[in-house]
């Protein structure tokens, strides 16, 4: 696998109001350039041995690779889930400026 220094964080929510919250954080503490927050999103899954389902809100945050850490902690902190969903897909190419950008935002 090619190591790569962005990545894309992805993260669902119950609420509206709790996406809001985890996005003003991550940026307010400059631990991501850029939080998109996707309404609608319909989730199926297995939780305690059941399949599931939900109507929630996504998250796409694209980071530096080398606050990913600092990223899931923050997300632990505020989220509600007992376990909340975070996975971070590696940025493997894109626009030059743009990761660039994404570079000099993030700290």
């Amino acid at each position: 696998m090619v190591e790569t220094s962005h990545v894309v964080v992805l993260v669902t929510t119950d609420t509206s109001e709790e996406a809001r919250k985890i996005a003003d954080r991550l940026l307010n503490e400059r631990k991501a350039a850029c939080v998109n927050i996707v309404s609608g999103v319909s989730s199926f899954f297995w939780w305690q041995s059941k399949l599931d389902s939900a109507q929630e809100h996504l998250l796409v945050i694209k980071t530096r690779r080398m606050v990913l850490a600092d990223v899931i902690r923050l997300v632990k902190q505020i989220h509600s889930n007992e376990i909340p969903e975070v996975v971070a897909l590696p940025i493997v190419g894109g626009n030059p400026d743009y990761l660039e950008w994404l570079d000099k935002e993030v700290r």
